[in-house]
Parts: C-alpha cells; structure tokens; sequence
C-alpha cells in the first residue's frame, strides 16, 4: 500500500435510498470511505445495517428501485454517480470487479467456464480470443486450480463449491481490476477452502496491486485479512480504524457487543457465557431519535443519547484515523464491565446414550461404460462412512468436525433413519437402530431423535403459521392430545426459544432467519427428544444472532439433559459449545477426545491443518500457518493406505500410502489414527497460541 498514491476510491458523505410504493426507505446515510492503492478495507455489521447496499452503489448495481440521494462516489478521480450507462460498462469489470457470496448463482449453468472467463478479456480489451483463452487458463492455474484445461471445458454443477469460488474469482481479477468487491466470498465453504482462499486473494491481489473491500461478518476473517474495518449499524458507521486499533481498543458499545459474541479461544461456555445483544436492529424507516443503537445499548443516557443524531469524531490519544460515533465512550471503561451473562454449573452427564460400533455405510453406483462391461466390474461403492466408534452420554455435546463430504451428514442421516447403514451397529437408548427406517420407527423413536436444520429457510412450510407447524409435532408424537394443552405447551416453548407469543399465528416468511432457526429448535424440542442433532445451525447467521442461538440451545439442553449431536465446520463455535470432538475425514475418524485434547498437542496433523483454518478475532492469539493442499479425494476411490495421505503436510513415506493407520490410544477416551508415532506427534508445537497475561480489553466474554 502506498499512502502518498492518489485514493482508489473515495465515498463522501453517501446517503442511499429505495423508493418503494410505501415511500422512501433511508438504506445508508452519512457514509464515508477513502480506499487507497494495495489497501484491503473491511465492512463489518449484522445482517440489514447496510454493507451489501454500499457495494451495490458502489457498483451502480441499485436497480430501478435504489440511488444515491445524496453524497458522492470517486472512482480514480470520475463520480460514478455522474456516468452514463455505457461509461459504467467500461468500468465494471475491467477496472472494479465484485465477487458475491454465493459462487453458483453467478455463474451461468448452460456455459462452459472456458465461455465466461473469456467473455470478460474478450468484452474490456483488444485481444484475439487465443489470448483471452491463454489468459483464462493461466488465472485458473494462478487460483491453484488442478488441471485448468479440464475446468475450462466444463460446466458450473460439474465442479465443488471451493471450485467454482475460485472461477469467480478468477473472473473478478482477470482484467487486473484496481477495486475488488468481496461480499461474503467465504460464508458457505469449509474451513480449510476459506484459508485457501483468503491467503490465494491477498496473494494475487498483492502481485497486481488490487485494492480489496471486504464485506463480513465474521471478524477473525476482517483481522487476517485487512488494513482497516468500519463497522456499520443501521446504514451508517458507527466506528471506524485501522485493525490494531480497534481490534485493540474499541470504543463503541456496539463494537463491544459484537465481540461479546465471539466464542474466542478464552471463551468458557459456564464460567463466562457468550452475551448476545439484546433486542434487533431497526428497520430504516423505524430508527429511532438520536443514537441508533441506544434502545439496545447498555450505556444509554436518557436526555443525552436519544435527543440529537451526531457526526463521527476522532478518538482522543489514539490512531489518527481511529473514529467514532458515541457521545459516551470517554466515560465507558470497558474493562471494568462485567458481562450480564450468569456463571453456570456444568451440567453434569448421565448415563450412554448412544453407541456407534463398526458402523459402515456405502453406496451402490453402477457403471454402464464399455470398460466396466468388459471387466465385470459394474458395481462400486461410495464409501461414505468407514468403521465409525464412539459414544455419547446424556446431557453431553459431542461435535463431529470435518471437511464437505467427510461423511458428517451421512451419519446423522443413519441416525434418523433416513438410511440403513451397511455394517456395524448404532444402539440408541439400548437398542440398535441401524436398519430401522424412519418409516418403520415408531412414534416414541422418532420423537426422541430430532434435528435442527442449517437452513431455517427450507425447513419450514411456508403456507403454515409457526403455532400450527409446531403443534403438529406435539399431537403427531402423543406428548399432549387436548387442544387447549396443546396451545399452552407451543406458549411455553415460544417463551424458551425467547420469541414473542404472537409469533403463533405469524407464517415463516414474516420472520428473520435467526427468528426461523429459533423455530426450529422449539419445533425439534416440542416431542421432549433424548437427543438432538444440530446439523451446521448457526454457520449462516449473524454473530449477536449465532451467539444466541448457541446459548439457547445450551439452555434448553441444561433444563432437559438433551444429548447435542453438534455437525459444524466452524471450530470456534465448536470448542465453546462441545465436550468432546469427533474429527472425521473421508468416512473415517482421524481423531477423537474431550475438546482440550483435540485442541492440544499431540495432534492428528489433519486435527492441526483445521485448527490452524480457524479465523480467530484477538490479535493478541498467534497461529501456525497451515494450508492444505489438492482436494477431498473420492470416496469411491479412496487412498489404499491413510485416507489423508494425498494432502498430509507430514507424510512420512510409502506406508502412509500402502497401509491403513491403526488407532493410537492417547488417553483414556482420546484416539489418533495415524502412522507417526504419538511420541513424534507430541513434539508438535501448538497450533493456537493464547498470551496468559493478556489484556483483552474487547473480550468481555
């Protein structure tokens, strides 16, 4: 970054509107940004304060429906606000780029990629399409794509998601733009894709110079990858600085608040609970008089913070470029607070609740080529789950972490009997429901084993209220027969899930998506399960929202000794909320524990390749750096030796290859499946680094 350049981008004093039947709706008001050449900014807030809109006009994306009321856009020294439909063609593209959140919707299904990555070069410069060709395939390789002929010539759904985000990519820097838009580039991909990824965006940005703005709302994201963050509140920025600064000392309430919700590693689920944020974020037409964020401040002064609307200032003794709009935040000292969330006991577990033993499941895929004809081969197998041993007991979360297609979900799909599986045993309750179908259990069976989506969107019936949907479940399992108890009962688990009651007669599409995934979870509780399967619930929503789904589901589990079956990616999330981890890796299990020993060495060095993935929002925390490379091999042709042999960072020679590693006792409870003797993965140095003396200002969790 070179700070004497002129700005690459310059927002001043942006207010933009929608214009709709009902009026005018005020999406951002008094928005300011100065981006300067190589700088990567960060835009950071809850879903609806504004950060996608800002991109949108930055863009001149705002549709029939949205412009820029007031303010300015300076583009390399041009107001884009002021240019002709044609002139703005030239530019996008070329000269500022956008990546979107969902990679699949902005590739063209009935194109080849070869089509769409040429078109840019092709429709921006001068050049033959042998060039735009060479180019392409040259971006595909810069992207550490395999064999970028081959994913030239194919379609969109032939590729993964890693995959195809790295074509969008590709796409957005092949005219070597001077601005890159990211929006969410990383929220539906794995851990270990998103660092790939993250590190493949800076890298390539910083050999042409590209200035970045990265939109998200997941801050260890913003503090590895930016120079600076604005955090933005309903429509305007309520704090901004560069990443020492504020990561270090931030000043407003808000700020604060999103921290709270962070499961960083000092994070304790009983002894210092996440605090979510209290009440939501206003709608633009509702924001109220004064400070936007006072109704759910815990600094809020009456007669001070709701009369008059202020500008930003700048912090007194801090960064020169460290901003902030509160009238308060001299007199906050933060670390002081203590945070409102009650210390809880650890709930204490109970007896087995369920036995996983041997248990396999593979897929028939029949083969019609000529080749399989001739060699009598035309039945292989999928092998999804490969001899799966563990257990879990009552009151207790048990997280299974691994990459897509690992085989995480095809368990939980065994589980409830949505498959059979081909070996082995799962004993729930005693009794083993391997083969039972879900339409051969019976009423109790199905009730006692219930799952919480990852999408609240697809999970409910969309012509249904949220009291009818929910009353089903209690008359179909029997848990109450007359109407009136019916009613009460959907009253109380409305109460639990903390929505209000009227949200009984509300349809699906009047709520937000952590008001949804709440549904969800009172909608898997109402049969009074034994235990839950939670299947990625929180990886799609906002931090405050995550945070307090998460204590929800702590709580209910605390109140009815419910065993968690946690299935996530994230392992922030999942060292805060789990007792023990299961890590699996193309249908086997790597390693399992208690959280502290998967978190400690010795590891699994796939275990240490995932944890060093994690974004984690403390710069005080260090990490070892460590990128897997290739992908996920096929589960239909799996490694004959290890299963992460292919991308192993400590392969020790040909018997990783040729032979299947044995488990590795540990401890008591904590299995390694590996070839390097533990006394060698004990030598491992740690992958997370916590400071014991550190003072965390921001970390009032």
């Amino acid at each position: 970054m070179n700070d004497n350049l002129e700005p690459v981008l310059v927002c001043k004093d942006l207010c933009i509107s929608y214009y709709t039947r009902a009026g005018e709706i005020p999406a951002v008001v008094d928005f300011s940004l100065t981006v300067k050449p190589g700088e990567t900014i960060g835009i950071v807030g809850e879903s609806g304060c504004g950060k996608s809109t800002v991109a949108m006009a930055i863009m001149q994306y705002m549709g029939a429906s949205g412009g820029v009321k007031s303010g300015s856009i300076t583009f390399k020294g041009r107001d884009l606000t002021q240019l002709s439909e044609n002139e703005l063609r030239h530019i996008r593209g070329a000269e500022i780029a956008m990546i979107y959140q969902e990679p699949f919707a902005s590739l063209n299904p009935s194109l080849k990629i070869k089509t769409q990555l040429m078109e840019v070069p092709l429709a921006h410069e001068n050049i033959s399409k042998d060039e735009a060709q060479q180019r392409s395939v040259q971006m595909l390789a810069d992207v550490k794509l395999p064999d970028p002929e081959r994913i030239m010539e194919a379609y969109p759904h032939q590729l993964s998601g890693g995959q195809q985000q790295r074509v969008v990519i590709a796409m957005g820097l092949l005219s070597k733009p001077s601005l890159l838009l990211l929006d969410e580039p990383t929220t539906a991909l794995d851990v270990t894709v998103e660092a790939g990824i993250v590190k493949l965006v800076a890298d390539i940005s910083k050999k042409f110079g590209t200035s970045q703005i990265y939109i998200s709302h997941n801050l260890g994201l913003i503090l590895e990858t930016c120079d600076r963050v604005f955090v933005m509140y309903s429509g305007e920025v309520v704090e901004e600085g560069t990443i020492n600064s504020l990561f270090t000392w931030p000043m407003h309430p808000y700020t604060h608040g999103l921290f709270a919700c962070i499961p960083l590693p000092t994070a304790d689920k009983n002894a210092a609970p996440l605090k979510p944020i209290r009440g939501q974020l206003p709608l633009p037409f509702e924001r109220p008089q004064g400070c936007y964020y006072h109704p759910r401040c815990d600094h809020f002064k009456p007669g001070l913070c709701d009369v008059d609307h202020f500008k930003m200032e700048y912090v007194e003794n801090s960064a020169a470029d460290h901003r902030v709009r509160c009238l308060r935040y001299k007199e906050i000292d933060h670390r002081k607070e203590t945070p409102d969330g009650e210390v809880k006991e650890p709930l204490e577990l109970g007896k087995r609740v369920l036995n996983v033993d041997g248990m396999k499941k593979y897929y028939e895929v029949y083969d019609n080529s000529l080749r399989a004809l001739f060699s009598g081969k035309r039945t292989r197998y999928v092998k999804a789950n490969e001899e799966l041993n563990f257990t879990a007991k009552e009151g207790e979360t048990v997280a299974i972490v691994g990459e897509s297609g690992c085989g995480k979900s095809t368990f939980a799909k065994v589980l409830m009997g949505l498959e059979c599986c081909t070996e082995g045993e799962v004993r729930h309750k005693g009794k083993d429901i391997s083969d039972i179908a879900v339409r051969d259990r019976s009423a109790r069976q199905i009730s006692s084993l219930q799952m919480v989506f990852q999408n609240p969107f697809d999970t409910l019936n969309p012509s249904h209220s949220i009291g009818g949907q929910i009353s089903r479940v209690i008359k179909k399992f029997g848990v109450e027969t007359d109407k009136k108890k019916i009613f009460d009962r959907v009253m109380k688990l409305l109460d639990t899930v903390k929505l209000p009651r009227d949200f009984y007669f509300r349809k699906p599409r009047q709520l937000s998506g952590g008001q949804k995934q709440r549904v969800g979870i009172a909608r898997a509780f109402a049969g009074n399960p034994s235990m839950v399967i939670a299947d990625e619930p929180v990886s799609a929503l906002d931090v405050s929202v995550a945070a307090a789904v998460t204590e929800l589901l702590m709580d209910i589990q605390r109140k009815h000794k419910t065993t968690l079956l946690f299935i996530s990616h994230d392992l922030s999330v999942v060292r805060y909320l789990s007792d023990r981890i299961v890590v699996m890796y193309l249908g086997h299990i790597l390693e399992r524990g208690t959280t502290d020993e998967i978190f400690a060495p010795p590891y699994h060095p796939y275990t240490e390749a995932l944890l060093s993935a994690v974004p984690i929002a403390d710069p005080e925390v260090t990490k070892r750096e460590i990128v897997l490379e290739g992908n996920l091999p096929s589960a239909m042709k799996p490694p004959e030796g290890c299963p992460f042999c292919t991308r192993c960072h400590r392969k020790i020679g040909a018997v990783c290859d040729n032979e299947p590693p044995q488990d590795q006792v540990v401890s008591d409870r904590h299995i390694i499946k590996c070839q390097i003797p533990l006394e060698e993965l004990s030598k491992i140095p740690p992958v997370i680094n916590v400071p014991d003396n550190s003072e965390r200002i921001h970390a009032t969790n």
